[in-house]
């Protein structure tokens, strides 16, 4: 690996002077991306909803519509990264923004299941192209000194979209029809093109990488073979199945094969000697669960405050945003955090935060007094803020400037793989959980109907409906059923964060790991390597 770029000036002054507005620009353009998956949140159990309303979707089929955008998106982030060092990260920038605009037009008006899911994958493909652009843009316009106070208020950015997102997703659904949700990204799509042509540098490395085509491939394969396997095990309630094992097990021989390529080439996707610095690992590793948890935590308290609790998809939206604020308001401020206390001990502390609050789920019923969950998504959001400005810095600080993108895309690549498998692997928790729990009581239903009508409270509900006053009967055993299954999943999600505390309290540094003294010299993170 390359040694840090020197602390001395690089930055045209042309460009210096209107860092922060185009630091602006790269927040507009990155909350979309974001934006996306918080507004489609609130709008899971709408999109569940039989047509006209809705289309019907499945619970396995909901999964598959929020990973085949993170799948794709993960896959090909490095990629897009290098891409952006090649051609440059601000023609990258705007042919993402333009791609996920299209896509977002043409799930807006999906027919069906399988059609959202393909727009989504789309939809993913633009948007790979994005997320890394704007962190390399960032480390570009801004000299090392301000770096961390930048990734912060980019990071807050990420907590405003969150904020933004359920709230949006709930008034559009309030007056709309489902597809609004993705139909409102393309106005925002274009108010971003047009103020990135205008203000945005253009910049690129110098040496970059070789495409690794055969690399990325075997990445996506390996990644979707896997969760498949886990989302089916939790369709069928049965992970010993063969179809399971064996769809999961050639995952995981894909991925292993995908490992040991990359190890043996000279221009890899992923290069994997990075992972020999200890500090490196812990942090990006941090994030992946991170976002395992909370992203599979996400997916269940849609159904809690929508089907449990009765709450519109806007109420459901201002629940969350105690979640958003937390983040926004914390996450540029977490460095002051790590200035006194050091990296170590602020991004433990978050990790064991979050883990407190996943477990706290188990004491939710469906009269808990809702401010409850207020206090849960808001010390969540605490938590997360003071994990993941930190470890941003940290991993973006191992890397130089020329090689932003890479370290942005592997960043956002364990993020965005880490979510995926929390949706997976947590709601495949809660669908086999949910199934096991429901199951003695669907016999009021006809054969035919029964196990579509476990996979999903909602699935449960809606057959319940058809039934009449008889199906009243479904009603209650689905609430409990489902909040049994809730408190499992969270416990499972608490247990991953925990792991999550243990590591970075064991790896990452105590103090600032970038150079004390300008010339390039190599920092503490980098010395774990050599």
């Amino acid at each position: 690996m390359t040694t840090p770029a020197a602390t001395g000036s690089r930055v045209p002054e042309a460009v210096h002077r209107r860092r922060w507005v185009i630091l602006g620009v790269l927040m507009l353009s990155l909350l979309i991306v974001v934006l996306d998956n918080s507004i489609l949140n609130v709008a899971i159990k709408t999109i569940s909803t039989p047509a006209p309303t809705g289309l019907g979707a499945t619970q396995s089929e909901l999964e598959w519509a929020i990973n085949a955008y993170t799948l794709v998106f993960a896959g090909l982030l490095f990629t897009a990264g290098l891409l952006g060092d090649r051609l440059g990260r601000k023609k990258v920038l705007l042919g993402g923004l333009a791609v996920f605009g299209g896509a977002s037009a043409l799930a807006a008006f999906s027919g069906s299941p399988e059609q959202l899911i393909g727009f989504r994958a789309l939809m993913g493909l633009g948007a790979a192209f994005v997320m890394p652009a704007t962190l390399a843009v960032l480390m570009n316009v801004f000299e090392r000194d301000e770096q961390p106070k930048a990734i912060g208020i980019w990071a807050g950015g990420v907590g405003l979209a969150i904020a933004i997102g359920p709230i949006t997703g709930g008034v559009l659904l309030d007056h709309f029809w489902w597809g609004s949700v993705f139909l409102i990204n393309v106005p925002i799509v274009i108010l971003a093109i047009g103020l990135m042509t205008v203000l945005v540098p253009d910049s690129r490395d110098p040496k970059p990488g070789r495409i690794d085509p055969v690399g990325v491939l075997l990445s996506v394969v390996g990644l979707v073979l896997l969760v498949y396997g886990i989302i089916k095990g939790g369709q069928l309630a049965d992970f010993t199945d063969v179809e399971v094992l064996a769809t999961m097990g050639a995952g995981l021989a894909v991925l292993a094969g995908f490992v040991w390529y990359e190890k043996r080439i000279d221009h890899p996707s992923v290069d994997v000697t990075y992972f020999k610095n200890r500090v490196f690992s812990s942090a990006i590793g941090a994030i992946g669960l991170v976002f395992f948890a909370l992203m599979g935590v996400t997916f269940f308290a849609v159904f809690y405050t929508q089907t449990v609790r009765g709450y519109s998809p806007f109420q459901t939206g201002l629940l969350m945003l105690p979640l958003a604020v937390a983040q926004l308001v914390f996450a540029p401020r977490a460095r002051l955090v790590v200035d006194r206390f050091g990296y170590r001990i602020t991004t433990t502390g978050g990790m064991s935060l979050i883990a407190v609050m996943l477990a706290a789920f188990t004491i939710l019923d469906a009269d808990t007094p809702i401010w409850v969950l207020e206090v849960i998504f808001f010390l969540m959001g605490t938590g997360m803020a003071h994990v993941m400005t930190p470890t941003s810095v940290v991993i973006m600080q191992t890397m130089p400037r020329e090689k932003a993108g890479s370290a942005s895309a592997l960043s956002n690549t364990f993020r965005q793989v880490g979510g995926a498998l929390g949706i997976a692997v947590l709601g495949s928790v809660l669908s086999a959980s949910y199934r096991s729990g429901i199951e003695d009581k669907l016999t009021l239903l006809p054969a035919d109907l029964r196990h579509h009508a476990g996979e999903s409270i909602e699935a449960t509900l809606g057959a319940a409906a058809k039934l009449g006053p008889q199906g009243e009967a479904l009603v209650t055993p689905a609430h409990d059923a489902f909040l049994h299954a809730m408190h499992l999943t969270a416990l499972g999600g608490a247990g991953v964060a925990l792991f999550g505390a243990l590591v970075v309290a064991l790896f990452l540094p105590g103090r600032d790991p970038a150079p004390k003294e300008p010339g390039g010299e190599e920092s503490e993170l980098m010395a774990a390597e050599h």
